[in-house]
């Protein structure tokens, strides 16, 4: 058959329009049908014209879907709008047809210079064309996806809708499927196109004019759905429609979304067109190519064309035959790789399951129902949660797309890739999480990346928690790229071409504006954690003028602990932080002056706040004590004096900060105009240090549970000593005289008063581990004070313990201990001899 022969067998007059559904397999394999049979002289897809030079790259052997063109507006990066692409996309196997057989192929939608401009002055989202609900396959009755300023969708807000807006926006699969009797759109889709033949169609035409009759009804009976910049689109897809037919005549075939069939079919006058197209606000724009993911092809994600299953569609697409076979080999093999027992009979089982269940619904052939409770029933064994698993990895995916390096990209992308190889760190779409050891070159590296990224908003890594270690030498991270880090990267292009570079500029910037003295103490931490040291200059100088005017002791005492973990981590990574100790140091005298004022007549909440920064405060002078004299010994060993600082501040100095801050919790513990919680807290940091013996703390709590004072002030007292996650249960597990103290007051609370304290005590009492509270417990019903063996009063010793060590458990721990302290097997060896009776 002759291409003229084909051509005249396609439906109806002038070009060929294949109206499709944005990302459906059965779509695609119909369009790609179609073309063979066509062989058309041009391809014209729905898109934004810009991308027409990025059409090649298509064809790039580095190229995989899913893949998204991006645009963003030159002078204002964040403004910007995707159009994503999948290899079951029928827009994606147009340009890849067109590509094979060399056809020009172009993008006829409305430029994304005026797409992007028209949310720039009507101060709204930038709406991404091609994404609309009301197209097939769009969406369930949802407005359509939109791109924020930031590059992320959201959906308009209902309150903005008129009624008659809400009635129109009709999603057509919808309306489609109500009418055959199916209460399901998504359903009916599978059904009548992707469990057709597709290409053993004998009219490969037939789908599209069956779908052009469909939308055409829709359309008389709808209109433009309520969508006023429908009629624009339209108007200049018509105008590109004209303009390849003047050019490679009558065979010219189109791929658009089937929603817009009917307008493109019209007859309409090039006047009108031009009239409606006539001072379109223009920005300039860049375009390119980035990596897309599954999930953010997910309906899920808030994309207003997306679909419930990427992964399953993608499967339907590639599978050459026996898809439900296929899918469910599939499953079992990633239940395997999670060490659940599935068998080649399991798999037999789930077929016959499926294909019975279609059956029993009158379905053509299992669909993704049918598949996932067979799945359920007989590969998860009814339980839901490996079936999430199922949905999260093949249902959905966590594929990444990749984009061949000749794509355009502005030279901050650039670096950051050379980097990321540099470093073998590739960008992948399933969180992971990476465990770094920063005494290693690489890992070091790593580590400076990810925190000059998270500085220029680029949060591809989010800091966690280290497991079985908490070392500053190693850091924890979770690592996932997303898509929309392709425009992050895009905005902080403005600050350097390198990511070095730009993360320098940018902490300078932020050092500059910053207006709270934790926010520059924060900055000063990430520069020494992302290695700018030509950064910290300017921040240390901001630091220091922050410093000197703020006089808010909240504000102090929330600066220092930045200010020396910024000390620790200096000396892990090998940074000169001698600057930054002079300001820790002078910062925590002025905290310590300004404290027992700023804690003097405080209400609950105050109270509870101003505690927090206490114990903040307490951790940053024991490590700024033992960090400081360190800094100083190096820094006169530096200058060549080998005793002062460039300040002129000795090392003992820095080593009686921790003299003065005990001074300052007893100035705290003793003060009666100092709200409870502190108080008790100040007495609770010095029994902890040693400064106070536990006759003198028993004598303290003794004198606040008096009968003079207030129950409410001796619950918070009480809160403030035994009270958080500082082990406060232990000690009145060990110490039972304490805690007769506590149950001897607690007994003798009036009732009027009882209620009062409660919540307080519940709070107190609450955070303590289950055994620690039903240790406490035991010991309060036997009555505190009494032994353990016979009930009889301790007499001696130290409270809560015997009058005499264990000798056998003292010698079954000195193996162990010595194995943790990394002693020689050897030594352990001849020390379970030596050392035997030592306990004693």
């Amino acid at each position: 058959m002759s291409d003229d022969t084909a051509w005249r067998r396609s439906p109806g007059p002038g070009p060929l329009l294949l109206g499709v559904r944005h990302h459906g397999p059965g779509s695609a394999r119909a369009v790609r049908a179609a073309l063979d049979a066509a062989r058309p002289r041009a391809v014209l897809i729905e898109g934004p014209p810009e991308a027409d030079a990025l059409i090649p790259l298509a064809a790039d052997p580095e190229m995989r879907p899913p893949v998204a063109l991006l645009a963003h507006a030159v002078d204002e990066p964040g403004r910007s709008a995707f159009w994503p692409l999948a290899d079951f996309s029928p827009e994606w196997v147009a340009v890849r047809w067109a590509l094979e057989h060399e056809v020009p192929a172009r993008f006829i939608d409305l430029p994304a210079t005026h797409t992007l401009a028209w949310g720039r002055e009507e101060g709204e989202a930038v709406a991404i064309p091609g994404t609309e609900p009301d197209e097939p396959g769009a969406g369930r009755q949802e407005p359509d996806a939109a791109e924020e300023p930031d590059g992320r969708g959201r959906k308009p807000d209902a309150a903005d809708e008129s009624p008659t807006d809400r009635q129109l926006r009709v999603d057509p699969l919808a309306a489609l499927a109500e009418a055959a009797g199916y209460d399901d759109p998504e359903r009916w889709w599978e059904d009548v196109v992707e469990h057709r033949g597709g290409t053993g169609e004998r009219d490969v035409f037939a789908p599209f004019a069956a779908v052009e009759e469909a939308m055409g009804a829709l359309r008389e009976t709808y209109g433009a759905g309520g969508r006023d910049r429908d009629p624009v689109r339209e108007a200049h897809m018509r105008q590109r429609l004209r303009a390849a037919q003047r050019e490679f005549g009558e065979r010219v075939a189109v791929v658009c979304g089937a929603w817009h069939v009917p307008a493109l079919r019209a007859k309409t006058t090039v006047a009108a067109d031009r009239e409606l197209l006539k001072g379109l606000p223009k920005v300039r724009t860049d375009m390119t190519w980035v990596p897309w993911t599954n999930r953010r092809l997910a309906r899920a994600s808030g994309y207003g064309a997306g679909v419930d299953s990427p992964g399953w569609y993608g499967h339907l697409f590639r599978a050459p035959d026996r898809p439900v076979e296929r899918w469910l080999t599939k499953v079992a093999g990633l239940l395997r790789e999670e060490d659940r027992i599935v068998s080649s009979a399991h798999v037999i089982e789930a077929v016959r399951l499926a294909e019975t269940l279609a059956v029993m619904r009158g379905r053509p052939l299992p669909g993704l129902g049918e598949t996932t409770d067979a799945v359920r029933a007989v590969l998860c064994e009814g339980s839901d949660v490996p079936l999430a698993l199922v949905h999260d990895r093949l249902v959905v995916g966590d594929v990444l797309g990749e984009v061949p390096e000749a794509a355009p990209a502005v030279p901050l992308q650039r670096d950051l890739v050379r980097e990321q190889r540099r470093l073998r760190l590739k960008p992948e779409a399933l969180e992971r999480e990476l465990e770094l050891d920063l005494r290693k070159d690489t890992d070091a590296g790593r580590s400076r990346l990810l925190h000059r990224l998270r500085l220029l908003g680029i949060d591809w890594g989010e800091p966690a928690e280290s497991r079985g270690s908490t070392g500053t030498f190693r850091e924890t991270w979770r690592l996932r790229w997303e898509p929309e880090l392709s425009v992050r990267v895009a905005e902080a292009g403005v600050w350097g071409t390198t990511v070095e570079g730009a993360a320098t500029a940018r902490a300078e910037a932020d050092a500059e504006h910053a207006s709270a003295l934790a926010d520059v103490t924060g900055l000063a931490e990430h520069c020494l954690l992302a290695g700018l040291p030509d950064a910290l200059p300017v921040v240390m100088r901001a630091l220091a003028d922050r410093a000197a005017l703020d006089t808010d002791v909240g504000h102090l005492a929330q600066a220092l602990p930045a200010l020396v973990r910024s000390l620790r981590y200096g000396d892990v990574r090998g940074t000169d932080t001698r600057a930054l100790a002079e300001v820790a140091a002078g910062l925590a005298e002025r905290v310590f002056v300004g404290l027992p004022p700023a804690c003097a007549a405080l209400d609950a909440d105050a109270a509870e706040e101003m505690r927090g920064h206490v114990d903040a405060v307490h951790t940053a002078v024991g490590l700024l004590g033992e960090t400081a004299p360190q800094t100083q010994t190096a820094a006169a060993s530096a200058d060549g004096t080998g005793v002062l600082s460039p300040s002129g501040q000795s090392p003992s100095g820095h080593r009686d900060l921790r003299r003065r801050w005990r001074a300052v919790l007893r100035t705290l513990s003793g003060r009666e105009t100092v709200p409870g919680v502190l108080r008790g807290r100040a007495v609770r940091i010095l029994l902890d240090e040693g400064e106070l013996g536990p006759e003198e703390v028993a004598r303290l709590m003794g004198l606040v549970l008096s009968p003079g004072t207030p129950p409410a002030d001796a619950a918070a007292w009480i809160e403030g000593f035994v009270g958080g996650s500082g082990g406060g249960g232990m000690l009145l597990v060990h110490d039972e005289r304490l805690l007769g103290l506590v149950d001897s007051w607690l007994t003798g609370v009036p009732a009027e008063a009882f209620t009062d304290v409660l919540p307080l005590l519940r709070r107190t009492f609450s955070v303590y581990e289950p055994g620690v509270r039903r240790t406490i417990g035991e010991l309060v019903r036997r009555g505190p004070g009494e032994r353990l063996q016979g009930g009889a009063a301790q007499t001696g010793g130290t409270p809560g313990f015997g009058a005499e060590a264990d000798a056998g458990r003292a010698d079954a721990v000195l193996p162990v201990l010595r194995l943790l302290l990394g002693l020689d097997v050897l030594d352990v060896l001849d020390a379970d001899n030596d050392l035997v009776g030592a306990g004693r």
